[in-house]
This record gives structure tokens, C-alpha cells and sequence, in this order.
């Protein structure tokens, strides 16, 4: 059991068992202290009280008393519960409220218990259901695929250890050890599409196919398999498809479609930090190829299309959309962060050894918006040019020009996405700084 999950960066001597009270979980969690005991293994169980039935109280209360019962007959038990708050936002099952919820609360109680391995009672009846519906919704390999048997996902191992066992072998174990469990009266609840399988479905496809749940998680697997394939793949494609702009859509298009589309998923779900819809994968497949420049709205940002790179900006990202008029002074010779709340940002100054601006030039400047005609020089023995052209020159996308502009005794001094004006490079032996523009960081 301990083997599940390594490396272990929490305490090795304690298992956590997500237990809600019901058939499964306490099986799962009677079979872990009994196997702990013999191992000199402690076990805490984890209850998430949802509240979103009128017995939640009573569940609570005893899954308390069986871990209070358990613990006094010698077993290395303890209980940790804590109360879901809010309610499920605009568009959002109840089902998925919940989940959601749920697997936050599991998660926090574990890493305030020290637990680095979580034990969840998943069998394969649950499996099976999972793969019929996610291919009822439509879903791709990675909704095909099921449950994982193990996962880690910040610091956190995810382990179902009876993913392989028949929903009968473990109502063969709590009947031969006697084992009292909750009833959950939502079962029965057909507003919940799992529960119109297992009322409506199942029962007719087990007696058509007996073999239906075995089959079922085994096609799971084999998905599993096709998932992990798909990512080998898009990570040997993407380390030629992105640079520091972003992802070059040429070189994404080169590919087949296949790889395309299961590139640009990956490195879609890196920048969101979760899958991207189907839908918006496949309008940027059929958009991107005619379009110069283009942009999108997704999750809590914007992808945006410029000479040829595909780019994810979060909302935050973005200037403030009516900077201040008049300039401001300002004062940037001490070393630190200096906000800008006009501007949704601040300046972030630190000492260098090269590359920067003498610190006596920062004493008195001025800051403001652009107002055209502002000339930039890029090298020591350049000359200046348009600040427009420059940004055109090099390529600089809108999104990375927004911010003010920085002046010394009226000559710009520093442009956002270029930096610091080579006229007011420090000399070698000067002591120097260097200036950063951050966007909405105060």
C-alpha cells in the first residue's frame, strides 16, 4: 500500500482515505486500518460534508462515531471532516459543484494532515460508468480514459487501489465483516445522469452483455494507454512548434491534422492550465491558416494570432484601458517595486553589474502615455528611429506595447516590450539599474 505513491514527501507513515460514509468508502477504509495495523501505518479519514442534503448532519456524524469506534478497538484511525461553502456558479451542474468542491476540500484536509496519499474507493462498476458516459457526452481519449489508478497532482497522490475489483467483491466484504454504511437517498435521483445509468441502463446491459463492466474498464484502459501515447507524441511535436513569441502556427500546420490538433490541445492545456474546449481547437484548425492576425477569447484571457505566433494573455494582462492623461513624476533610484496604480502595474528596479541605467538618470522622470512621434535608439552607435517602427522592426505585438512610457529631461528612456533606450546606457563603471514594466501586479 505505501508503494503507491513514491516519491513520498509527506509523512510515510500516514494513508488518507477519502470516506463519505457510503458501501465503498467503507470498505475501502475498514480494509486500510486493518492492513495498517500490521504495518505500523496510521490512517486518517477524510469526510467532505456537501451540504446538500437534509441527512448531510446525520452522515457526518456517523462517520465520526464509526472512526471514534474503531480507533477505541485499537486501530490506528483518526477523523478529519470539513463543510463545502457557496453553491454552484451560473451554468454549473450541482454534480460538478460538488466534484469540484469535493476534491479541493480532500486535498487541503491532506496537506494540513501531512498525507501525501490519498485512497479513493473507486471500483470497476464506476470505471465502466464513467467511460459510458463520457462517450454519451462525446468526449476524446482523455474522457474515454476514464479514472487513472494513480495520479499525482500537487504533491498529492490520487490512488484507487480497486479499480480493478467488481462492484460484488466488495459488497462480498462488508457483508462478511458485518459492516454498517450510509444509504445515500440522492442514488435515486434521476436528475443525475449517473444515476439514470445505473437505474435505467445497467441492469438491461448486463443482462444483454454480462461481461459489460469487465469489458468496459478494460476499453478504458486501452484508452488510458492511447492518452499517454498522444502526449508522447505532442511533446516530441511541440518542442519544434513553439519559440519565445509562442506557437508557430506554420509549423503547427504542417503536420497532419491529427498531430495538429493533438499538439495544439497540449500546448493549449499548458497555457490554461486545464483541456481547452473541442470546439475552440477546431476553430482555431480552420481559422488560423487564412488569418495574418486574430484573436479569441478563452478562459479567463485571450489567444491572439500575430506575424505567425499563437499567444495566450490572461485577463490580467491587459493595460489599463484609460490611462492618465498628464504625466506623472516619478522617482525610480531606489532598488524595489513601484506601483502605478494609474497604469494597473508598477516598476520593478534592481542593481546590475551591466546592461542597465545609471542611477542618478532615475531620479527625476516623468511617465506617460504615448502620444506618437516618440523616438527610440536600439544600439550605442544605432540612430534613433520611430517608436512605431521600431516595435514594427522587431516584431512586438500590441499586447506587449501597452504600459507608459518613461522620460528623462523629455528624451524616452524606456518603451514597454523593447526596455531601456541605448542612449542611457550605463557605462561600465557606473553604478546601475535595471527597470522593469509589470503589468497588473498591484
Amino acid at each position: 500500500m505505501a508503494a503507491l505513491a513514491t516519491p513520498r514527501v509527506a509523512d510515510q507513515r500516514l494513508v488518507a482515505v477519502a470516506y463519505s460514509g457510503g458501501r465503498d468508502s467503507t470498505a475501502l477504509l475498514h480494509a486500510c486500518v486493518r492492513q495498517a495495523q500490521s504495518l505500523e501505518l496510521s490512517v486518517i479519514a477524510l469526510h467532505v460534508h456537501h451540504g446538500l442534503s437534509a441527512h448531510a448532519d446525520d452522515w457526518l456524524r456517523h462517520c465520526e462515531q464509526q472512526c471514534e469506534n474503531w480507533a477505541a478497538a485499537g486501530l490506528p484511525l483518526r477523523f478529519q471532516s470539513t463543510r463545502l461553502a457557496g453553491q454552484p456558479a451560473v451554468g454549473q451542474s450541482i454534480e460538478a459543484w460538488a466534484r469540484d468542491g469535493r476534491h479541493a476540500a480532500l486535498a487541503n484536509m491532506a496537506a494540513q494532515a501531512g498525507a501525501d496519499l490519498l485512497l479513493l474507493a473507486h471500483h470497476q462498476r464506476d470505471q465502466a460508468e464513467t467511460l459510458l458516459l463520457q462517450g454519451l457526452r462525446g468526449a476524446g481519449v482523455a474522457g474515454l480514459a476514464g479514472m487513472p489508478a494513480q495520479q499525482w497532482r500537487d504533491g498529492l497522490c490520487w490512488a484507487r487501489p480497486w479499480l480493478g475489483l467488481p462492484r460484488e467483491a466488495i459488497e462480498a466484504y462488508v457483508q462478511a465483516h458485518t459492516l454498517t454504511h450510509i444509504e445515500d437517498d440522492s442514488n435515486g435521483d434521476m436528475r443525475f445522469a449517473r444515476n439514470r445509468l445505473r437505474l435505467s441502463v445497467w441492469p438491461a446491459l448486463l443482462q444483454a452483455f454480462p461481461q459489460a463492466e469487465a469489458s468496459l474498464a478494460q476499453a478504458a484502459t486501452w484508452a488510458q494507454q492511447s492518452l499517454m501515447l498522444q502526449r508522447e507524441v505532442a511533446g516530441d511535436d511541440l518542442l519544434g512548434l513553439v519559440d519565445d513569441a509562442g506557437l508557430v502556427t506554420a509549423a503547427l500546420l504542417a503536420l497532419s491534422p491529427a498531430r495538429a490538433s493533438n499538439a495544439l490541445r497540449a500546448w493549449l492545456t499548458t497555457q490554461l492550465g486545464r483541456p481547452a474546449p473541442a470546439t475552440l481547437v477546431q476553430r482555431l484548425l480552420r481559422e488560423t491558416p487564412t488569418a495574418h492576425a486574430g484573436a479569441w477569447p478563452c478562459a479567463d484571457g485571450e489567444l491572439r494570432l500575430y506575424r505567425g505566433r499563437l499567444q495566450w494573455l490572461a485577463a490580467k494582462s491587459s493595460v489599463a484601458s484609460h490611462p492618465p492623461a498628464l504625466a506623472l513624476a516619478l522617482d525610480l533610484s531606489q532598488v524595489g517595486f513601484h506601483p502605478l496604480p494609474q497604469w494597473r502595474g508598477g516598476w520593478q528596479v534592481e542593481r546590475v553589474e551591466a546592461g542597465g541605467v545609471a542611477i542618478a538618470a532615475l531620479q527625476c522622470l516623468s511617465v506617460r502615455a504615448r502620444q506618437g512621434g516618440e523616438q527610440f535608439q536600439l544600439k550605442p552607435a544605432g540612430s534613433r528611429r520611430s517608436l512605431k517602427k521600431v516595435y514594427q522592426a522587431l516584431g512586438i505585438p500590441a499586447w506587449q506595447r501597452g504600459g507608459p512610457l518613461l522620460f528623462a529631461d523629455g528624451a524616452l528612456l524606456y518603451a514597454p516590450g523593447l526596455g531601456l533606450d541605448a542612449r542611457f546606457w550605463a557605462a561600465a563603471e557606473e553604478s546601475q539599474m535595471s527597470v522593469v514594466w509589470h503589468s497588473d501586479v498591484v
